[in-house]
């Protein structure tokens, strides 16, 4: 017994110093915004946010706190360093208990293997009161590597430095995805409950298809406000998407909807709208109240819908799916898991590509 310990032992000692960096690696600090930092909606005086909260007022503290978290903003980059690593500060990092650390907090790496975009490794700083030096991945070839790190989910950093062992390269990499498309919406939209942040529908939806989409999710808080309307009345996009039923009452889209659709049509006439029905909660199972105030969401959102595609031009409305697993993909009764959320992306892939290809988006 004793020795079948000690060779348990003696082999997860093996496998965590295998997982540390090797001893006297220097590392070499490059900051993201220096390189290909893509997903932004709108340039900001700090590049991980994603919204000027200086120049568009309206919003509460906490929506304050979404738009200048990096929520869908990866950073692109080549090197041929056999370790990576980052080290970012904080100005506000989410404790959430329904979404794992990594994504609310950490960084997701993918590198391209054999030209599709591959996951590589995602790690969390332990202790939030310090700059730490977080070893992503090590124990690589001295290969050239197209690397793309999705920065933290549902945090606010003030600098991200990537770090590449001194005498490697590190340098810009062209963006491979296409044309910019605004994605305005819910704790969906923003990611709550997956694993890590390349794991949000809207992202796995752009490595899917290769089209670029600028995440504008703000959990709780996506109500079709005018204040929004403005920020997304002044973006440079070819299109935009919204889930823009999962938070509001069906009283507050039948009063907004259509002032919200007015509002950006006035400021972008010829692109498309594609606005999506909001999912099924598991909430509802068994709450009566809960089945009651969802059903007369989605209600509200399908006959007014109804009208909408045809009143105004270039207006649409899809329907996504979290798939056959739904009802074991939940995590917290109101969003999915990783699975669901992967349901989601490939339901609403072929109807929005074949809405965009009209627009000449492909």
């Amino acid at each position: 017994m004793k020795k079948t310990t000690l060779l348990i032992l003696c082999a997860c000692l093996c496998a965590a110093l295998s997982a540390q960096t090797p001893k006297g690696v220097k590392y070499v600090f490059t900051e993201a915004s220096d390189l290909n930092l893509i997903g932004k909606l709108m340039d900001t005086p700090n590049p991980y946010h994603r919204v000027d909260t200086c120049k568009y007022k309206g919003f509460t503290s906490n929506e304050n706190k979404q738009v200048r978290s990096s929520a869908g903003l990866a950073v692109l980059f080549r090197t041929n360093s056999t370790t990576i690593s980052v080290k970012g500060e904080y100005g506000y990092h989410n404790m959430g208990t329904n979404t794992m650390g990594i994504a609310l907090r950490g960084y997701d790496l993918y590198i391209k293997k054999d030209g599709v975009w591959t996951y590589a490794a995602s790690k969390a700083p332990g202790n939030m009161d310090k700059v730490q030096n977080i070893i992503l991945i090590n124990d690589m070839d001295n290969s050239e590597k197209e690397c793309m790190l999705y920065l933290p989910m549902y945090s606010e950093m003030y600098s991200v430095k990537i770090g590449v062992e001194e005498g490697a390269t590190i340098e810009y990499l062209e963006s491979p995805f296409r044309h910019r498309i605004a994605i305005f919406g819910s704790s969906f939209t923003q990611g709550i409950s997956v694993s890590r942040s390349g794991m949000s529908y809207p992202m796995q939806f752009m490595r899917h298809t290769g089209l670029q989409l600028l995440s504008l999710g703000c959990s709780g808080n996506c109500k079709m406000q005018p204040y929004f309307a403005d920020v997304l009345a002044d973006a440079d996009v070819d299109a935009m998407i919204f889930d823009a039923f999962s938070n509001p009452s069906a009283e507050m889209i039948e009063d907004r909807l259509f002032p919200f659709i007015e509002r950006l049509q006035e400021a972008h006439p010829d692109i498309p709208l594609i606005f999506m029905q909001t999912i099924y909660r598991e909430s509802r199972n068994f709450s009566t109240r809960s089945d009651k105030f969802e059903q007369a969401k989605m209600d509200m959102a399908d006959s007014l819908m109804k009208i909408a595609v045809k009143k105004y031009d270039n207006v649409y409305f899809v329907v996504p799916d979290t798939g056959k697993y739904a009802r074991e993909s939940s995590v917290d009764g109101t969003h999915p898991s990783d699975m669901g959320y992967l349901a989601w992306a490939e339901s609403i892939e072929k109807p929005i590509l074949k809405i965009l290809k009209k627009y000449g988006i492909r």
